[in-house]
């Protein structure tokens, strides 16, 4: 008699603990739940660029041969990147999004038992790809503005913390990170990984430390700034040693070509894509005075393209799905320190005002 398998046997044990990260549904799903057309759906709960990629980007596209492996040391882009940014090409490496980037790292300097100190409430993707590793976490509460409390990142690192993971903006809370902080942090040894995804919309970033700090590693990601959120593309900037340990391990072709066109399209057309991100910090601080106008609702400031906003206790979950019934899609959190926070991006203006007039309504 054959002996019953089964599948699930065959996964390792730390896998079988962990979690899907919460990603958004895509607008088809959100439609299809409310019962409305996706042309009424609001789409704040993303982060994604309202404006969409340059022209040039689709042209670029088109003109790409589907038949053809891309580079896999991504000799261009990594020159095309370098130039961008004023740093060498051997500084830098691209991915399939900076969450790629991020997996990789894990990879390249965490072994499973090593920890990770993780500041909460942050970006989910740390804690994920840290159980995908088998690596612990050990999470530090940011302090009462939600700003990185140095002295308990320093007090929670053991013999096996390997890397401290920060965002700046950081998302949800809109925190910029400062020097003053980063360089403190920096002075414990370990890997600091800092993500900039939201730099644009504040412009404040360290990739001019990295030359000189070797355990600095700094992320961006194409998907805010020029809009290319569906081609995955993204990148880190780090030391040369870094960057070709990375090439060695990486998937060999895991920027696809498209992705290539559509990075070179968004750095030529540079100027277009400013224009649009000023348009957003300009909407940006105008939803921000609306929030805060709107009684029983308290904003917190941010340098992202995105708002984190306090409602009264007990609200957010009411408030939250009746705006999903509405058709405005929001962001809410599992962290207990979040649990009366919804977060929204910033749209275009008719989206602010449609936000604003249903919350005036709820509220």
């Amino acid at each position: 008699m054959t002996a019953r398998i089964n599948a699930s046997d065959f996964i390792r044990p730390h896998i079988r603990k962990v979690e899907g990260y919460k990603a958004v549904d895509p607008i088809e799903e959100q439609a299809a739940r409310m019962g409305i057309p996706e042309a009424q759906v609001i789409r704040l709960n993303a982060n994604e660029n309202p404006y969409g990629c340059s022209p040039k980007v689709a042209a670029a596209v088109a003109a790409v041969p589907y038949n053809i492996y891309p580079d896999p040391e991504q000799r261009r882009t990594r020159r095309e990147l370098g130039k961008f940014l004023g740093v060498s090409p051997d500084s830098v490496i691209a991915g399939a999004g900076s969450d790629e980037i991020i997996d990789l790292l894990f990879r390249l300097v965490l072994a499973p038992g090593d920890n990770i100190i993780d500041c909460d409430p942050t970006f989910g993707m740390y804690s994920f790809d840290a159980g995908v590793n088998e690596v612990q976490v050990k999470t530090v509460q940011r302090d009462e503005l939600f700003d990185v409390d140095v002295a308990a990142v320093k007090r929670a690192i053991d013999s096996r913390s390997k890397a401290i993971f920060l965002t700046s903006p950081n998302n949800p809370t809109g925190n910029v990170l400062s020097e003053k902080t980063l360089r403190e942090i920096l002075d414990t040894g370990l890997l600091v990984a800092v993500d900039e995804a939201y730099y644009d919309f504040c412009g404040k970033s360290f990739i001019h430390m990295v030359s000189e700090t070797p355990n600095l590693v700094v992320l961006r990601t194409m998907s805010k700034w020029a809009g290319l959120a569906g081609l995955r593309v993204g990148y880190g900037v780090m030391h040369p040693d870094f960057v070709s340990r990375i090439i060695q391990i990486k998937q060999p072709y895991n920027i696809s070509t498209a992705a290539e066109a559509g990075l070179y399209a968004s750095i030529e057309d540079a100027a277009y894509l400013d224009r649009n991100r000023d348009l957003l910090i300009v909407e940006r601080e105008r939803l921000f005075a609306l929030l805060k106008s709107v009684p029983g609702i308290t904003p917190l400031p941010s340098g992202g393209n995105f708002i984190l906003f306090e409602v009264p206790q007990g609200r957010s979950q009411h408030i939250f799905d009746s705006l999903a019934k509405r058709g405005i899609f929001l962001r809410r959190y599992g962290s207990k320190r979040l649990v009366n926070y919804i977060r929204t991006s910033v749209g275009k203006p008719e989206h602010t005002d449609a936000l604003i007039s249903a919350l005036k309504e709820l509220v």
